[in-house]
């Protein structure tokens, strides 16, 4: 079996074990999902989702968290980790945001790679996710499980490990691909305890590196 061959048995089987697959973040738009991507690192989705209303309560708009000082973010972000570069990124961004893109979010990845604290992963779910457009989110679930499988072999490079998946990933699949490896390593393919290799649905295609 070729890695695109392989690939397209791991979407087919994937799509059936999580039809319902997407991004765990919540927001109602655009904005509050690069804060949210931002605030997420090093922290979890569901205490990102606990902080955020606070922040939002706070201050509800691109303006208003733009003008706010960079202080009073930090002290509401705290909770998520990391909290002194995770309010200067937030501030820079929602500035430029307000100054530059009118108040929009950009759709290109360059243009997405040119806010404050917004790498390739951020860009990519941005586009995938508001935009609908192609993209592959190298997070450590992503990265982890396409090593385990093969589809990369001893790969921990985000950017590496995106360009191969483009390689072979229909581009209209690896989105949701993305999303539906983060659901599978919460709960088979898991990194800090023994992956459940006998509940998984691609036991038998699987290479199982490292495991």
């Amino acid at each position: 079996m070729t890695k695109k061959q392989l690939v397209l048995e791991i979407i087919k089987r994937l799509k059936r074990e999580y039809p319902d697959s997407g991004c765990s973040l919540v927001y109602n738009e655009p904005w509050k999902l690069l804060i949210s991507v931002r605030l997420a690192a090093q922290c979890t989705d569901e205490r990102v989702n606990r902080i955020v209303p606070l922040l939002y309560k706070k201050y509800p708009t691109i303006k208003a968290l733009a003008d706010a000082p960079v202080e009073e973010i930090e002290k509401i972000i705290r909770p998520c980790g990391l909290s002194n570069g995770k309010a200067r990124d937030i501030s820079g961004c929602m500035k430029m945001l307000h100054e530059v893109y009118h108040d929009e979010v950009p759709g290109t990845m360059n243009e997405l790679l040119t806010l404050p604290g917004v790498g390739r992963k951020s860009a990519n779910l941005i586009i995938g996710d508001v935009f609908g457009g192609p993209a592959i989110v190298t997070d450590t679930h992503c990265i982890r499980l396409s090593n385990r499988i093969g589809l990369v072999k001893n790969e921990k490079d985000p950017k590496k490990v995106e360009d191969a998946l483009w390689k072979i990933v229909p581009p209209e699949e690896g989105n949701a691909l993305c999303h539906r490896f983060v659901d599978h390593g919460r709960l088979i393919c898991t990194a800090r305890t023994t992956p459940y290799c006998d509940k998984c649905c691609l036991n038998d295609i699987c290479k199982k590196n490292g495991v």
